[in-house]
């Protein structure tokens, strides 16, 4: 039997708040984190057994492409494509849905961030397989993470009263919420049945596409005029076509906007959307006072540091700081600040820093 299902890893972001590090040819999901695998490839390596990789396909950007070809062999390097201008999700979920329904009309895909952690991977696969049975029938199926505190900076999807968490079968959605307030997010997280929006989307592409047509007329008529995949002439017109695409979320697009998204509500999957050196503090192995250090790190009355740097680092009297050294810049800020780095990246670009972005 074939296998209609198909993973899109959506991997073209800079990563800015992972500055210094992370740079524009090197950005986060091209890191390595957590062990001896990068991000992106700890995402094409828990898709194992549900997804098979000559059917992964990455939507990235020009200045990625070659190192993730690089980094994932397996995947075909053809189906790793690099958008000609960033146009945010919609247009990047509606190319990909473009070019397998030309290729296996009952293709039904999988939406991935390139850049999270899971690890608890066996369940996380578990509830995969569940969404692409239910998005083989149903209209739209998302994954909701159950919260493990009241969040502001995501944006959360509202299930029934009765929602138990951890069950494989989907739910309707009752709508959904963008990011909150401090006050709305505390009110979220005490009703229960408020989930994180961790971006996984599952659909067959001749839905994403009649969809796109309905709510994103504009981008699915330029979308549809492009040459077949394997065209001598594709990415040529996909260059002079896509910057011409809205530059919009698929949340806002089409998701929001559809009748009958069903959504399945997750346990604890040990994820983490890895969204600042903050999260990466959080997930580090920690000596008696709170350090952390991927290299050698001498302390004397220091706490909770976070330092990353190839050199020995000695700290005195300082605590929750952020460290991270590089050939060519040294980033030091509070971890209550982290999310600010980029900030940090905007003023480079501001002044036009290209050796430093």
């Amino acid at each position: 039997m074939p296998n209609h299902r198909y993973g899109l890893i959506m991997a073209g972001g800079r990563g800015t708040r992972f500055w210094p590090r992370s740079r524009k040819k090197n950005a986060k999901q091209v890191l390595r984190f957590f062990g001896e695998r990068t991000l992106i490839q700890q995402t094409v390596d828990r898709l194992n057994g549900v997804i098979p990789p000559e059917n992964i396909w990455i939507i990235t950007n020009e200045a990625l492409q070659s190192e993730i070809r690089k980094q994932l062999p397996e995947v075909p390097k053809q189906q790793i494509i690099a958008e000609p201008e960033q146009r945010n999700t919609a247009p990047c979920i509606a190319l990909a849905a473009q070019i397998l329904v030309e290729q296996d009309p009952e293709a039904v895909i999988g939406v991935f961030p390139a850049d999270h952690l899971i690890q608890k991977e066996a369940k996380f696969r578990n509830f995969v397989k569940a969404a692409f049975r239910a998005a083989e029938t149903s209209s739209v199926v998302v994954l909701g993470i159950q919260p493990r505190w009241p969040e502001t900076g995501y944006g959360y999807i509202e299930f029934p009263r009765d929602v138990r968490p951890g069950s494989p079968d989907p739910l309707p959605v009752t709508s959904f919420r963008e990011k909150p307030d401090e006050r709305t997010a505390k009110r979220f997280f005490e009703r229960g049945n408020f989930y994180w929006n961790a971006g996984m989307f599952f659909w067959s592409a001749s839905n994403v596409l009649e969809l796109m047509r309905h709510h994103q007329p504009k981008t699915a008529t330029l979308l549809a005029g492009l040459p077949a995949f394997r065209s001598k002439q594709f990415s040529s017109r996909l260059a002079e076509a896509y910057p011409l695409c809205e530059n919009i979320s698929v949340d806002y697009a089409i998701i929001e906007k559809t009748d009958a998204v069903k959504g399945i509500a997750l346990d604890d999957i040990g994820w983490n959307d890895v969204g600042s050196w903050e999260a990466v503090y959080d997930l580090a192995t920690k000596d008696a006072n709170g350090n952390a250090a991927t290299g050698t790190l001498v302390a004397e009355n220091s706490r909770g540091n976070y330092v990353d740097a190839k050199k020995i680092v000695a700290l005195v009297g300082v605590e929750n700081l952020v460290i991270v050294d590089t050939a060519d810049a040294l980033l030091v800020c509070s971890r209550s600040k982290a999310q600010d780095v980029s900030k940090l990246v905007k003023t480079l670009d501001a002044q036009r820093r290209e050796e430093l972005l």
